[in-house]
C-alpha cells in the first residue's frame, strides 16, 4: 500500500474539447468528485475521441503512475466516434459491471435516453477504471451513485481486504 491518499487521474474524452472549444466543466466536475472521495489527483487531461489516445493515457496512469482510480468523461455514446468503451476494455484486466450498471441507473431518473450509455468500468492491475457520462449533470449523477463504493473498491485493490459493516 502506498503512503498519503490514494491518487486519482482524470481524462476527458472530447475531440471538441481537446480542440480548445468550450471549457472542460466535465473534467471539473470529476475533479470535485475526487475531492469529496479524499483523492489526491495526479494527472489530468483531456483527449479528441481516439481509441489509440485514450488507451494510452490508461495504461500510463495506471502502468507508469500506479494510479488508484482512473476517471473518464465522455466518449460512451453510440456515435461512430465514442470510442472510451472500447479504449477501456482494451486495456482492463477485469470489468467490474455492477460499477457501469449503477451509473446508468443513475441516469434514468434524468434522461430518456440513459440505456443509451455504454461506459464500462473495470480493473488493470491495483487501478480502478470507471468511464463516467460525458456531460457535467451525467458526471455528478453518476458520482453520486458510485461515490459510497469507491473508496471500499479501492481499498480491494491496495490489499486491504477486511470488510465493513454493511450500511443501510
Amino acid at each position: 500500500m502506498s503512503e498519503g491518499p490514494p491518487r486519482a487521474a482524470l481524462l476527458t474524452v472530447s475531440s471538441s474539447r481537446a480542440r480548445g472549444e468550450g471549457g472542460d466543466e466535465s473534467g471539473e466536475r470529476m475533479a470535485e468528485l475526487a475531492g469529496r472521495l479524499g483523492l489526491e489527483i495526479a494527472g489530468r487531461d483531456v483527449v479528441s475521441d481516439d481509441r489509440e489516445a485514450v488507451e494510452s493515457w490508461l495504461r500510463l496512469w495506471a502502468d507508469a503512475e500506479r494510479v488508484d482510480l482512473i476517471l473518464t468523461s465522455g466518449g460512451t455514446g453510440l456515435t461512430l466516434d465514442d470510442v472510451t468503451p472500447e479504449a477501456t476494455r482494451a486495456v482492463i484486466d477485469r470489468e467490474a459491471p455492477g460499477i457501469a450498471e449503477a451509473i446508468r441507473l443513475a441516469s434514468r431518473d434524468h434522461t430518456p435516453h440513459w440505456m443509451l450509455s455504454r461506459g464500462v468500468a473495470g480493473t488493470r492491475g491495483a487501478t480502478l477504471i470507471v468511464n463516467l457520462p460525458g456531460s457535467p449533470a451525467g458526471v455528478e449523477q453518476a458520482g453520486e451513485a458510485i461515490a459510497a463504493a469507491l473508496p471500499h473498491a479501492l481499498d480491494l485493490l491496495a490489499g486491504d481486504t477486511e470488510h465493513p459493516q454493511n450500511v443501510l
